[in-house]
């Protein structure tokens, strides 16, 4: 077997931890996948692998192989690509996966034009508020919002989504409008709990820039963002949301904004890829019109 393709079964083998789904992402026999990587570690002179029944490891030797694997198939990939790229559209397929109201609201209705402008490239949008693992769901790359755990992967910054304080006119009309976070205390909110770990969101606000929190008292709790702003639209309590998702109420007047003075900390935004090194062009070209249309449709 050919020496980049045995380094390129071996980083996959570490990505998922197991020889089974790394077979199953190449597209090869289980058995094929250990004699590559017995043979890389005769070829070596090292053991690189932890075996169990259970689970697969990078041993210390293993994860400083890996790292330079990965910056061996990258320099091949681009070496390759060094003329391609110069003589022809970027082409392929692209994997993404983005959150939900914005993939709905913002991406889809824009994809026409990336695609005019590529129309060698096609796109797997995958829309969803739940965390995706990269490697095991073979993503090219994903939109977070958010604050970022250290995953290991390679993250773009985009900007910080503002959020408002809304409430629908009826509930303003039967309860009043909060001025400061004092007034808190005679209001209700629609509770939002976290679609993946179910702990209730208190609110939140700045002050002096520092960041409070209040638990509020609410009688409805929800769990994605459609349900959350459906409630408010019903006049069932105040809520906190990113400004884009409720753009068309405002505009509309069936929420009004409330305490613009005391509103949440800004949201980080940022695209995540799984390697360290060289990007496809094509997700090369994507991920700078998906920032300059998040920048644009978003954060403006």
């Amino acid at each position: 077997m050919d020496r980049i393709d045995l380094f390129r079964i071996f980083a996959r083998v570490v990505e998922c931890s197991s020889f089974t789904r790394a077979a199953d992402m190449l597209g090869v026999p289980r058995s094929s996948v250990s004699a590559a990587v017995q043979e890389l570690e005769g070829r070596v002179g090292a053991r690189l692998l932890h075996r169990t029944t259970r689970s697969v490891s990078p041993t210390q030797d293993g994860v400083a192989f890996y790292e330079r694997c990965q910056r061996v198939i990258a320099d091949v990939e681009e070496t390759e690509n060094l003329f391609r790229q110069t003589a022809a559209q970027p082409s392929g397929r692209l994997r993404i996966d983005v959150p939900g109201r914005i993939g709905r609201l913002i991406i889809a209705p824009a994809l026409p034009g990336f695609l005019d402008l590529y129309p060698q490239i096609d796109i797997d949008l995958g829309v969803t508020d739940r965390a995706i693992n990269l490697i095991e769901d073979s993503v090219d790359c994903v939109l977070r919002v958010g604050p970022l755990r250290d995953s290991g992967l390679i993250a773009r910054p985009i900007g910080r989504l503002p959020l408002i304080n809304v409430a629908s006119p009826d509930y303003v009309a039967r309860h009043g409008k909060p001025q400061t976070p004092d007034d808190l205390e005679r209001h209700w909110a629609v509770n939002y709990a976290s679609p993946s770990s179910g702990r209730v969101e208190d609110w939140e606000w700045m002050e002096d820039g520092v960041l409070r929190t209040k638990a509020m008292r609410g009688r409805v709790t929800a769990n994605s963002a459609e349900a959350y702003i459906a409630c408010a639209l019903a006049g069932l309590g105040l809520i906190q949301i990113p400004a884009y998702d409720v753009r068309a109420h405002l505009e509309a007047g069936e929420l009004v904004e409330v305490m613009p003075g005391h509103r949440a900390e800004a949201m980080p935004m940022a695209l995540l890829y799984p390697h360290r090194q060289h990007l496809s062009r094509r997700l090369q070209v994507f991920a700078d019109w998906l920032e300059a249309l998040l920048k644009r449709q978003l954060l403006a």
